[in-house]
């Protein structure tokens, strides 16, 4: 006998990500166990972090690949999805040889967007 099947009404989704945030401050609670302390140590580094691998990247043209791939792990562990996504597109951009000034320039854009929202967590 198949048990009795009852309908649900329809619920939309969260968002995976906050829209109107650069970082997803739930993903970084859960990813520190919520350690307020942690978090902010982790924001910091981060920030410091990001600012080094751009600056490489424009250094080292060759190497662009190889930093946006650990540019966007980085990103993913404290929830900037945008950053990572960014990341993502210019590691791409570098392995096929195409579009990469336009994908770094995105890159920079999302970088600088979490690196202020950074700086207005860490001001508290």
């Amino acid at each position: 006998m198949m048990p009795e099947l009852q309908r649900m009404d329809w619920m939309p989704s969260p968002p995976l990500a906050p829209i109107d945030s650069p970082l997803d401050l739930d993903h970084l609670s859960r990813m520190t166990l919520g350690d307020a302390e942690l978090e902010q140590e982790v924001l910091a580094m981060f920030a410091e972090q990001a600012v080094r691998l751009i600056a490489a990247m424009t250094a080292l043209p060759a190497e662009t690949g190889t930093l946006a791939h650990k540019l966007k792990g980085s990103a993913r562990g404290i929830g900037a999805f945008a950053v990572a996504d960014a990341a993502a597109s210019l590691e791409t951009a570098a392995r096929i040889g195409h579009n990469q000034p336009h994908a770094l320039a995105a890159l920079k854009e999302a970088v600088a967007e979490a690196r202020a929202a950074i700086a207005a967590i860490l001001k508290h």
